[in-house]
């Protein structure tokens, strides 16, 4: 028994007698990193944004339709397809158009043959200059009424007005068109908007002509953009005020697509930090903080809205959480950056 207990605190004094050792050996053998980057973190003015939701639209929105009634004999395109300027889209059967032509014709040869006869009365002394002019008046209506029928069947063809992409499709192939009903819409992609509604409290820093970034979510990236027109009429239920931006031309960016226009108001204190400083683990951000004693620590950060660009041209990136004003942190360390590391800055 005594034996036994002998050896058990003989081992128990072997086992703290190793980890002093082990604690000696990092306390006095740190791992110097002499090419790690550092910086000390400071709040700096930034823009202040106000940042408002709205939808990309094309400035330039054609409704296709016909001149003149009949059945639909080709229509050859569909929503997404894109047309060019002088494009046929559409060929009615000119049935109703044949036959007023055809009337317009025959009035015109019976207009013509009494304005002739009456001009060789007129000569004899037969009839009167009044019934002449009237007889010469019932054919120039009846020559303009044949030109007119004339033209109305050269609207069987329905050509495209501008370059633009088909955006609707109201009717096909075989459907009856009305004059003026719409048979197609279309619209031009390279003149786009961005149609966005401001509160009350910030119209009256917003002018024509500011310059804005619109940011499209599913593209991950922000495009320039210019107020071209601030509707001063607020809606009578929102209070809101519409706000129309004009985009630089983008073959990327489609009427439809979600958008945040941020509106400058002004500045504020913001603590910005290097893009390479920071490191992402697991879908979460962090960057390694600089103690006293030149120890670095992970922490983890909570980044701005430039966090979703750091790997644009954007230079750094906002810090809402995570980090204050004097902490010093690292990067690019040679071996990697690790929890318990001794940093020595690079000179």
């Amino acid at each position: 028994m005594k034996k036994s207990f002998l050896l058990t605190v003989l081992a128990l004094l072997a086992l703290q007698a190793c980890s002093d050792d082990t604690t000696h050996r990092t306390a006095v053998q740190p791992i110097v990193l002499t090419d790690a980057k550092t910086v000390t973190v400071r709040s700096v003015n930034v823009d202040s944004h106000y940042v408002t939701s709205g939808t990309v639209t094309s400035d330039h929105r054609v409704s296709i339709s016909s001149r003149i009634s009949g059945y639909i004999r080709k229509l050859s395109v569909r929503e997404g397809d894109r047309v060019t300027k002088g494009q046929v889209l559409v060929r009615v059967d000119p049935v109703n158009a044949k036959q007023a032509l055809v009337q317009a014709e025959a009035d015109l040869a019976d207009a013509q043959a009494d304005m002739k006869r009456y001009e060789s009365l007129f000569k004899e002394h037969a009839t009167s200059k009044q019934q002449l002019d009237r007889v010469r008046l019932r054919y120039k209506v009846a020559r303009s009424q044949a030109a007119q029928a004339r033209n109305q069947l050269g609207y069987a063809e329905v050509l495209s007005p501008v370059n633009g992409v088909v955006i609707e499709k109201r009717l096909s192939k075989g459907d009856l068109a009305q004059p003026g009903a719409s048979i197609l819409t279309l619209e031009d992609p390279t003149s786009l908007l961005v149609k966005t509604y401001v509160s009350e409290q910030f119209v009256s820093g917003i002018h024509s002509g500011d310059s804005v970034k619109v940011e499209i979510p599913s593209m991950k990236r922000a495009i320039s953009g210019v107020v071209r027109q601030v509707v001063e009429a607020a809606d009578a239920v929102s209070h809101q005020f519409l706000i129309k931006i004009a985009l630089q031309n983008d073959p990327s960016v489609h009427p439809g697509m979600y958008a945040q226009v941020g509106f400058n108001i002004g500045t504020r204190k913001a603590l910005m930090v290097p893009n390479e400083a920071i490191v992402e683990r697991a879908g979460l951000n962090g960057v390694y903080v600089v103690d006293d004693k030149g120890t670095v620590h992970y922490r983890q950060i909570r980044t701005g809205r430039n966090g979703e660009a750091r790997h644009s041209s954007n230079s750094t990136t906002e810090i809402l959480a995570g980090l204050h004003d004097g902490d010093v942190i690292a990067w690019a360390g040679n071996p990697a950056l690790q929890t318990g590391m001794t940093v020595q800055a690079q000179k």
